[in-house]
């Protein structure tokens, strides 16, 4: 399926004058997914004035609007984060609660923005923790609508209490780029599934 639009959401404490594993995983699955003919736009959420809340817009400064729309045109968002204390970084919940909007904006058969577009994980760190994040980040993104597809998440570890990061490797991982081309392949098949027939919602 040609012509879908992703946007990934680089949810690293970093800014963008800083090297960012999340971010190379991030251009990695960007690559594959424009092997595929879709555009992807990668967002370095810490360079935004992004306010705390759990609305769609928190007033003057909040530059939150304008990355709801990119999600909202979207067909797949992407969100990726590191592991901090066992977690998703504080970036990441911040992005989770401004999603939770959704839940209050639905549409005449009750569906969400969300509803139809396709959300994928991307997780690094230093500890063990891919699979909890992964987990925390499915079970929201399902709350506010979106779909996972199979195999949603792409992910690297380093040794526990190691200090090795991702964008330390002399190459990627074959597991690794393995898990981002299935990645991109379920998420791909699944948006175009759901593009071409919409869930149907409650009755008006």
């Amino acid at each position: 399926m040609a012509n879908l639009k992703v946007i990934a959401l680089n949810c690293s404490l970093k800014g963008s004058d800083k090297e960012s594993s999340t971010g190379l995983l991030l251009a990695q699955i960007a690559k594959e997914f424009r092997k595929f003919g879709s555009s992807c736009k990668i967002v370095r959420v810490a360079d935004l004035d992004i306010k705390p809340g759990v609305s769609s817009d928190e007033g003057d400064g909040d530059e939150w609007p304008g990355v709801r729309r990119g999600i909202v045109a979207s067909d797949i968002l992407v969100v990726g984060t590191p592991i901090w204390l066992g977690k998703p970084s504080s970036i990441c919940q911040k992005v989770l609660e401004r999603l939770d909007a959704f839940l209050g904006e639905t549409d005449a058969r009750h569906r969400m923005p969300s509803y139809g577009k396709i959300a994928c994980v991307a997780v690094v760190g230093n500890e063990d923790g891919a699979h909890h994040v992964s987990a925390e980040l499915y079970q929201a993104l399902n709350d506010v609508g979106f779909t996972i597809p199979a195999n949603a998440v792409s992910y690297w570890v380093g040794e526990a209490m190691g200090g090795t990061d991702y964008k330390d490797l002399e190459k990627t991982p074959k597991q690794v780029a393995s898990a981002t081309a299935m990645l991109v392949r379920n998420a791909v098949h699944l948006a175009g599934m759901l593009k071409a027939d919409q869930y149907p919602g409650l009755p008006e």
